[in-house]
């Protein structure tokens, strides 16, 4: 698009990993200036955390998945001079991100009080991992442990599993999303009343956020949910709902009249069960279909469960999605080229504007790419050093 809906905002990210610099990746794809604040010595330390060995540049892969289409101004925040210049972007500035532990930005006070000196309509945003007051306050915000503590390992897999964590950092992506709905809402509260705002958010109230539907269950029986012994699909639904193993693959089979899908599939089993014991006989009943629909392979059953337009779909890897009709038409991959020439394919904001999709193919920035340009372009007298 020619002209995005950001366009113009400065963003000061002084964010690091993910859950921080994942809502400066969506801001940035929606057209703000994205300006990561870095050590010159390392910088953000997602650039050295890699996945399965995976190096784009000088950085890890992870690192330019989530900060294309950024800035990077490399400054050490202990020192006075470098502080200076930093409070000179900040004059400057729409947005400020930090998702440090408590106390870490008062300390070399650029906490949201003394932001607000240098610039009252400052939008000030922060993430913490369990709140900046409380026993866990200052306890490590990494998304695993958070999961943990949450009690989110206990919706997934099945009864007589282990606690089971997503297979993603579900907590930090939350977070980062949820950073972004609170900075556009205060920045349409700036543009009624010219008033900044402070954004306060943790992994732990996301994450509790994350469970409303369980919790509010449990908040009202005082019982904890309890997850199908097989299949599990959703501790509050009853069968069918759940994933099962076919002849060559697994099927996915959500909401159903029971009676119905006996039926469909020709099981005589299922057919002795009432829809009102779908969640008393949960497990016997998916036992039932699980034995069932190992007889035919996936095709046979979705041909006649699509026929009676039931809710259910094949169960893909990355590598069957892909070559999907279906998921080509989105268009969701896009490339960019590492510092040093490497092509790297990665998604694409999923978000459509008037039609349009959004595509941007900058690379995530060298460490310091930026300080001269910056420095120049506003006016500023010295520019720090890199040491890497």
């Amino acid at each position: 698009m020619n002209k995005l809906p950001l366009k113009g905002l400065i963003v000061l990210e002084f964010s690091q990993y993910l859950s921080g610099p994942s809502a400066g990746l969506r801001l940035a794809d929606l057209g703000a200036r994205v300006i990561k604040i870095e050590r010159p010595k390392g910088g953000d330390a997602c650039r050295s955390l890699s996945i399965k060995n995976l190096w784009a540049d000088d950085s890890s892969l992870l690192f330019h998945t989530i900060n294309r289409n950024k800035e990077s101004f490399a400054a050490d925040l202990k020192d006075p001079d470098d502080l200076l210049l930093i409070k000179r972007l900040i004059e400057e500035a729409d947005v400020v991100t930090h998702n440090f532990r408590p106390g870490v930005m008062e300390k070399v006070g650029l906490d949201y009080a003394s932001v607000q000196e240098i610039n009252p309509r400052i939008i000030y945003a922060e993430i913490t991992g369990f709140g900046k007051n409380g026993p866990w306050n200052h306890h490590p915000g990494q998304d695993l442990l958070l999961q943990s503590l949450t009690g989110l390992t206990f919706t997934t897999a099945n009864k007589d599993d282990n606690p089971t964590p997503f297979g993603l950092s579900i907590g930090d992506t939350i977070c980062g999303e949820q950073m972004v709905q609170g900075i556009l809402a205060a920045l349409i509260r700036r543009q009624k009343t010219g008033k900044g705002a402070l954004i306060e958010l943790s992994l732990m109230e996301s994450l509790l956020d994350f469970q409303f539907e369980l919790l509010t269950t449990y908040y009202a029986s005082g019982k904890l949910p309890e997850r199908s012994r097989i299949s599990n699909g959703n501790p509050l639904l009853g069968a069918p709902y759940g994933i099962y193993p076919t002849a060559d693959g697994h099927i996915a089979i959500a909401m159903v009249n029971i009676l119905r899908l006996a039926t469909i599939i020709e099981c005589s089993a299922l057919a002795q069960f009432k829809q009102e014991d779908t969640f008393i006989y949960r497990d016997e009943i998916k036992e039932v279909l699980a034995a069932h629909l190992l007889q035919q392979p996936s095709e046979h059953w979705l041909q006649k469960l699509k026929a009676e337009d039931i809710w259910s779909m094949e169960v893909l890897n990355w590598q069957q999605l892909t070559k999907e009709e279906a998921y080509k038409c989105l268009q969701m991959e896009q490339t960019i080229k590492a510092s040093n020439g490497n092509q790297i394919t990665t998604t694409r904001c999923p978000i459509r504007m008037n039609g349009q999709r959004l595509f941007s193919d900058k690379p995530a920035p060298t460490l310091g790419e930026h300080n001269e340009s910056i420095c120049r372009e506003m006016g500023l007298v010295s520019i720090p050093d890199i040491q890497q």
